[in-house]
C-alpha cells in the first residue's frame, strides 16, 4: 500500500506557528487516515522552531531559491530561519523516504509547505505563485506533492503508482 507523507497540521496536530491544527475533514482524507497511508510530518517543527513561534516568509523568492542560497526565511521580526526550513525539508525527504511515499499531500500557503501559493514575503498577507522549501525539495526528488484542495489530482497520482 502507498504511503503519502502529509502535513502534520492537516491531521489537527497543533504545530502551525500559531499553536493551532487545520485539521482536513474531506472524505479521501479520512479513507486514506482509516487504511493508515498518512505519515504525519512538520518540516519547520523538525527543522528545529518550536510552537508557537513568529510568522515567516521566502523573502527574495520561493521555495527553489532558499534552497539555492538565493532567498531566505525571515520572520516578522527580521529573524532569519532559512536553516531550520532547510533542514525540516530535508527531514521530510528523508521520511518520505523511510516510509517509501512518493506523494505528500501538504498545506498549502506555508513557506515550507505550499505546492500552488506562498506569502509574499512582505507580511501583509499577499499569496504568489510559487513552491515552499519542502515542496521544492520533495517534487526535485521526484515525490508528488499536492496542497489539501487537491486531494483529486492525489488520489488520481495514488491510482497511476498503485496499477501501473
Amino acid at each position: 500500500m502507498e504511503q503519502i507523507l502529509v502535513s502534520a497540521c492537516l491531521l489537527g496536530q497543533p504545530v502551525r506557528f500559531d499553536g493551532t491544527g487545520k485539521r482536513s475533514h474531506d472524505a479521501l482524507f479520512e479513507l486514506w487516515r482509516s487504511e493508515g497511508r498518512l505519515i504525519p510530518f512538520c518540516p519547520e517543527v523538525r527543522g528545529g522552531l518550536p510552537v508557537p513561534r513568529q510568522p515567516a516568509e521566502i523573502c527574495g523568492g520561493f521555495g527553489e531559491d532558499v534552497l539555492d542560497g538565493r532567498a531566505k526565511v525571515l520572520t516578522r521580526d527580521g529573524d532569519d530561519v532559512t536553516r531550520h526550513f532547510v533542514v525540516g525539508a530535508w527531514q521530510a525527504l528523508e521520511q518520505a523516504r523511510a516510509s517509501g511515499a512518493r506523494i505528500a499531500i501538504l498545506k498549502e500557503g506555508s513557506p515550507s509547505c505550499g505546492s500552488l501559493l506562498i506569502h509574499d514575503g512582505t507580511f501583509n498577507g499577499r499569496k504568489v505563485p510559487g513552491e515552499g522549501v519542502t515542496t521544492a525539495l520533495l517534487e526535485r526528488h521526484g515525490i508528488a506533492v499536492f496542497g489539501e484542495d487537491a486531494l483529486e489530482a492525489a488520489a488520481e497520482r495514488l491510482a497511476e503508482l498503485e496499477c501501473p
